[in-house]
């Protein structure tokens, strides 16, 4: 194992955690704004609408793969610049 791959293991690990947290502040704010509501729906809420569900659960999904994939890029650019090299 490479001293790039080593260097962002725990790096890699902290990232991972403030990005879900991160994502997941997110897309409270954003369904706000696009359910009209401040609750976030469940899959198990009775009173939603199927698609109220299914678009909660597209946008989540997609905040959170696009905030993962900016952090991960972000801490890799980061390693790159202090080991020289690129951590996969």
């Amino acid at each position: 194992m490479n001293k790039a791959k080593l260097a962002y293991r725990p790096v890699g690990l902290a990232l991972g955690a403030l990005s879900g947290l991160t994502a997941g502040l997110v897309f409270k704010q954003l369904w706000k704004v696009v359910g009209g509501r401040a609750d976030t729906p469940d899959a198990l809420d009775e009173d939603r609408s199927w698609r109220e569900i299914l678009l909660a659960a597209a946008l989540q999904g997609a905040v959170f793969a696009g905030t993962k994939a900016a952090v991960e890029r972000a801490g890799a650019t980061g390693v790159r610049r202090l080991t020289g090299t690129w951590p996969a």
